[in-house]
């Protein structure tokens, strides 16, 4: 008898924790410009190297659907993961230098590059129009249109 309230215990202790790690699972629709194949590799690599446990970019929506543990990682820095891999996303654009690394076939037409500012995650007031360091914590400043 004790050894079957034993086993109860332990598979209801699974359950419980498979139940409780599947609420923390969140699926984001993220706009990732690119253009191809190559395109669709490179950014489904980034945002599962950022922490997304599934991720599936679609060349014709421009769409990447992601799902991802809220406890390890977010949409923020999926997309920046994605910007640093020379992708525009809907809050990242990437820097000039990693875009003009990717293949020709990957050159997308971008957002405008124009309006670009670069501020401090911790420090909104700090801008700037070129990327660098935040002046009052040395935090990188980030790309925001």
């Amino acid at each position: 008898m004790k050894t079957i309230s034993l086993f109860a215990a332990i598979i209801f202790s699974i359950f419980s924790i498979n139940i409780s790690n599947a609420q923390t699972a969140k699926t984001e629709t993220i706009k990732v410009w690119g253009n191809c194949g190559m395109c669709k590799t490179t950014i489904e690599k980034a945002a599962k190297k950022a922490g997304a446990k599934t991720a599936n970019w679609n060349e014709d929506s421009k769409e990447l659907k992601v799902s991802y543990s809220e406890n390890k990682t977010s949409a923020s820095k999926i997309q920046e993961a994605i910007a640093k891999a020379g992708y525009d996303t809907q809050d990242f654009t990437a820097v000039q230098t990693a875009y003009d690394n990717l293949h020709g076939c990957c050159k997308y037409d971008r957002k405008n590059t124009a309006a670009i500012s670069y501020t401090c995650p911790m420090h909104p007031e700090e801008t700037s129009d070129k990327a660098g360091k935040c002046s009052k914590c040395g935090m990188d400043l980030k790309a925001k249109q």
